[in-house]
């Protein structure tokens, strides 16, 4: 459509509109001309490793060392590595619903079987201690959870972490945390990884992340996971044998990310939170809308369910008629919902949520 002229609007793109910041920009520009083009660690480029451990140990209280750190091809590929290499035919993985559309298809590729937990609007979108506990059984290998949440923008309080690890702490699994969007937070809300909770819980934790979110960075590729010792080696091995390091000079765009300033990252969620405000007015007043408010990340999970169609049919018929997309809320496990992303210019923002409500109120 757009290639015809059509002046589309788009709420689907799961990235940050910002150019990755300048200093990023000029650490790997450096590196190219200082022939860092070769091939490198298979786990990362140490200095990297090092930059990731102290990282987690300053703002998360993880007490990893860089020998704990495996660099990936992105968040998405630290989580596949670790799918691959820890889950066996037969073994269950429980995703809370909403979830993001990459975690059952993970897990059905190794073999195993995505346990799905579903969530509410009047939840918040977040599982409960006891339907953890109900879900969790002697084929359970792995709980993966992922504050702030894509879809939804939800942040489980520190509270609610600890009471679910309470729950994780009695079971033989391992916790995947995926902690991609931690910085995006709005409101006063705060992250805690459920590795900090005990130093228990801490060797159940596998921590997945990377660069992309925070500091706009998507295309450069550049995650990692943080976990015991044996589980770097067995990720590593499959790594070496499938996509072997990530792009060198890459990596010290990355150094620059977490060694500089932090200012670009305030910026980013300053800017975030004053779209997070113009999308919620509108979709809050949208009949038939019911949309709680995310705390982190940049999108908001609108309930559609009151108006009694599917979400592929609805993102289908708003695009065709109101050239605004949106992303059906069946991919992340709720056909009730669409996702909208703000991750775009306020004037888009402004008409795009203005043409959703005039589409809306044409199926009323």
């Amino acid at each position: 459509m757009k290639r015809e002229g059509i002046n589309v609007l788009s709420f689907s793109v799961g990235e940050p509109d910002f150019d990755t910041p300048a200093h990023i920009r000029a650490a790997a520009e450096a590196a190219l001309e200082q022939g860092k083009t070769r091939y490198g660690a298979v786990a990362g480029e140490p200095r990297l490793r090092e930059a990731i451990a102290h990282k987690l140990q300053k703002d998360n209280a993880l007490p990893y060392q860089p020998e704990n750190i495996a660099v990936t091809n992105g968040g998405k590929h630290s989580l596949f590595n670790l799918i691959m290499a820890l889950i066996d035919p037969g073994d269950e993985v429980i995703i809370p619903a909403p979830f993001w559309v990459s975690y059952p298809e993970m897990v059905k590729l190794a073999g195993g079987k995505p346990v799905i937990i579903s969530t509410t609007v009047e939840s918040g979108f977040k599982i409960s201690p006891e339907q953890l506990q109900q879900a969790i059984t002697p084929r359970t290998r792995m709980l993966i959870l992922n504050s702030p949440s894509n879809p939804t923008g939800m942040v489980y309080a520190p509270a609610e972490v600890r009471a679910l690890a309470a729950i994780v702490a009695q079971h033989d699994i391992w916790v995947v945390s995926d902690e991609i969007y931690e910085k995006i937070l709005y409101g006063g809300a705060e992250h805690l990884s459920i590795g900090a909770v005990s130093p228990e819980l801490f060797e159940k934790t596998i921590v997945s992340s990377g660069f992309a979110k925070t500091y706009a960075m998507t295309g450069w590729r550049i995650g990692f996971l943080a976990a015991p010792l044996p589980i770097v080696k067995a990720v590593s091995t499959l790594q070496g044998h499938s996509t072997s390091n990530v792009c060198t000079f890459a990596q010290y765009g990355a150094i620059a990310a977490y060694e500089g300033s932090q200012d670009c990252v305030t910026e980013m969620v300053n800017a975030f939170t004053e779209r997070r405000k113009v999308v919620l007015d509108y979709v809050n007043a949208i009949p038939g809308f019911t949309c709680p408010s995310p705390n982190g990340a940049f999108y908001v999970f609108p309930n559609i369910g009151k108006l009694g169609v599917k979400s592929l049919d609805f993102c289908d018929a708003l695009l065709e008629k109101k050239q605004v997309a949106a992303v059906p809320g069946i991919a992340f496990g709720a056909d009730d919902c669409i996702r909208l992303s703000y991750a775009a210019s306020l004037d888009a923002i402004h008409e795009g949520m203005q043409r959703l409500t005039d589409f809306v109120n044409s199926l009323l």
